[in-house]
């Protein structure tokens, strides 16, 4: 087929039979009008209420001169922030509204270190007055010490290997020196090490451990993962249109209109990029997995849709918005079941499958992966506890969203994560978005524990939230699906529309979330996000709110309740001693209850004190076992007044019952005034 201009349109061939995914990528670039594509998101007939907080469509240079400009402007943004004299402020990404309004992500340095979990969003008018500003942590950066112990590079380097080789790695050292850092992300402000150890994991992914260490005490604060994981399915059917060069006298799947996307093919290697896919005919693969171009055919597929996606729908260049693609290499390992985005290659990478025989490089796959990529260049959301599932489960959100774009009728839009690639063994899923616990490990709903949980399972609640939000909850069929999605509150959801949910999210991901952002977080930038699109009051902000009722993470919109069911209260005071005084207990004896307690035990606990973040807070069961509820952190707040959800299915629910609670820190008292077990 002859070249269009730089861009070649590519038929695979009419003779593949069931080995790639069908639907010419719409090829024409969005609309030059900055409301053109952003619009497109609301159903016909349903025009947003504030069209002037869609996100604007930037080119690169635009971005890049708001960048400049508001990196030229940080000492002032500092001042006006209160921040102190050894901070500084670097920019690390600039969104605009339609209407002007400018969203400025910045990271913070101390005293010329880094500080990780000191990131922040400020939000500005088009007139340039600052609206608001969302912090990843609200602690005071101030009067912490720069220096360390001589050996203390050394304590973390040692540390770092100790935990990398607990998590499955053989790397025998840290892939650098340690970096010296202030860690922010958990309460108090500590002088810490960054030490990252490479290597492979135990299923032969690429490990990227970052492991953060107290430069004092030596020991480990916090860790996680760098390296993305995620699988989807692979179902291949029809024909795709690609965008290729031409390179001499030979074709390459080099996409030159989508940022100059490259597809390689590592022909089994675990490193590199291997090879750049070329061949003289400008037909890509054949149907079949032993034709190694097959996959370089899927994956330079979904990479294209992706692009298109975010291009059409949310009006954003590229991956980083800087309309620069990222890379994807195909034929990872051997017989290597999973796909990951990396971002320190900003790169894309498919396993084969079992037995090489199901390559990892389908539509949502690409999506999933891709918007990892998104994330990182946007909200940052850190891998690991309650942030990590929020990461995951954007990638399946937008992922999904990717499908159902694309409308292959070959390929129908669903809720189900990995649908094709039978990875059970019994033709199930990977994940349900409807109903996430059907994996049987997912979360439907959240409790005090759901950030204790692998990423891809504590991503359950969210992808439910998604489900709901655009669906609604009940039974119904999409697409030939049937999904019956329930409430852990037993009340009903009215969705309000797929295109709906997934701007407002993906508004929430790029002007309201960072690095440390939380389900509670989620919900309040969600409901934000709706509300700057939608107006206060709307029915899509109570749609939003209600959904994530539905999934335990705050209350309805509309006040409403469901059944209390077995409720076992104690109204007695019980005085809180100031540290270093003893834990005290209030207790509530349950009876009546069959069998074990719920897996949704909800734990009402009301305190009278002056800074409840002195304050550590356990639910310890008749037989013993604890879940701790809050540890003591850095939160001034006065007084407590919180739900939590506890999983206790696996403790007797009859006996005594009782909420522990001990002053950590000097100079606040309090009263426990009430405690309230509901079964």
């Amino acid at each position: 087929m002859k070249s269009t201009h730089r861009r070649n349109a590519t038929a695979t061939g009419a003779l593949l039979a069931a080995a790639l995914l069908t639907v010419g990528v719409q090829a024409g670039s969005a609309s030059a009008q900055p409301g053109g594509s952003a619009n497109a998101a609301a159903p016909k007939g349903q025009p947003v209420r504030n069209p002037g907080a869609l996100p604007a469509q930037l080119t690169p240079s635009q971005r890049a001169d708001l960048i400049a400009k508001a990196q030229a402007t940080t000492a002032a943004t500092a001042k006006e922030l209160g921040l102190g004299a050894q901070e500084k402020l670097v920019v690390r990404d600039v969104v605009k509204d339609q209407d002007g309004t400018t969203h400025t992500r910045y990271e913070r340095t101390y005293e010329g270190l880094p500080v990780l979990g000191g990131d922040l969003v400020v939000n500005r008018t088009a007139a340039d007055r600052t609206q608001s500003v969302s912090k990843a942590s609200n602690a005071q950066l101030q009067g912490v010490s720069t220096a360390a112990p001589a050996d203390a590079p050394a304590a973390a380097s040692a540390k770092a290997l100790d935990a990398a080789k607990a998590a499955g790695s053989k790397a025998d050292k840290a892939d650098a020196a340690p970096r010296k850092i202030i860690w922010m992300a958990k309460g108090v402000p500590t002088l810490a090490y960054e030490t990252v150890i490479g290597g492979l994991q135990d299923d032969g992914t690429p490990n990227q451990l970052h492991v953060i260490t107290d430069a004092k005490t030596g020991a480990k604060l916090h860790q996680w993962q760098g390296i993305e994981t995620g699988v989807g399915n692979t179902h291949y059917s029809g024909q795709v249109t690609l965008g290729t060069s031409k390179s001499g006298s030979n074709f390459v799947l080099t996409d030159a209109g989508r940022g100059g996307h490259k597809t390689y093919n590592l022909n089994h290697g675990t490193s590199g990029t291997g090879s750049l896919f070329s061949q003289t005919t400008d037909t890509w693969g054949n149907g079949a997995n032993s034709n190694a171009a097959t996959a370089g055919a899927d994956a330079a597929y979904g990479a294209g849709v992706t692009w298109d996606f975010y291009k059409n729908v949310f009006g954003r260049a590229g991956i980083r918005g800087d309309g620069v693609a990222a890379y994807s290499r195909v034929h990872y390992g051997n017989a290597y079941v999973n796909a990951f985005w990396d971002d320190s290659c900003f790169c894309m990478t498919y396993g084969d499958g079992t037995n090489n025989n199901d390559p990892l490089t389908s539509l949502d796959v690409a999506g999933h992966e891709m918007s990892h990529g998104v994330t990182a260049a946007t909200a940052g959301l850190e891998y690991s506890a309650e942030s990590g599932g929020l990461n995951e489960a954007t990638s399946d959100i937008m992922g999904t969203s990717v499908e159902f774009y694309a409308n292959n009728p070959s390929d129908p839009g669903d809720y189900l994560i990995g649908e094709k690639i039978d990875i059970n063994g019994d033709g199930t899923p990977l994940r349900y978005m409807d109903k996430p616990s059907k994996d049987g490990g997912s979360a439907d709903a959240w409790y005090s524990g759901v950030g204790n949980l692998d990423v891809h399972y504590s991503s359950g609640p969210a992808n439910h939230w998604f489900y709901l939000a655009s669906e609604g909850s009940g039974a119904k069929t999409i697409n030939g699906v049937n999904y019956d999605s329930p409430t852990s509150d037993g009340l009903p959801v009215t969705g309000i529309g797929r295109d709906k949910a997934q701007l407002i999210w993906y508004k929430a991901l790029t002007t309201k979330f960072n690095s440390t952002t939380d389900y509670a977080g989620a919900r309040e930038g969600t409901i934000a996000a709706a509300t700057d699109l939608y107006g206060a009051g709307s029915a899509e902000v109570n749609a939003v709110t209600d959904a994530w009722a539905a999934v335990n993470v705050g209350a309805r919109s509309g006040g409403g309740t469901p059944t209390p069911g077995n409720v076992f209260e104690s109204t007695t005071r019980v005085a809180i001693p100031d540290s270093p005084g003893p834990a005290v207990t209030s207790s509530v004896n349950v009876t009546g209850i069959t069998g074990n307690a719920p897996s949704t035990l909800k734990v009402g606990v009301k305190i009278t004190h002056t800074y409840i973040g002195d304050l550590q807070i356990d639910l310890v069961a008749p037989n013993g076992t604890s879940f701790r509820l809050q540890n003591s952190s850095s939160d001034s707040t006065a007084n407590l007044d919180k739900t939590y959800t506890v999983n206790a299915s696996a403790v007797p629910a009859n006996g005594t019952w009782k909420l522990k609670v001990q002053d950590k820190a000097a100079a606040d008292t309090g009263t426990i005034t009430d405690f309230k077990l509901t079964f």
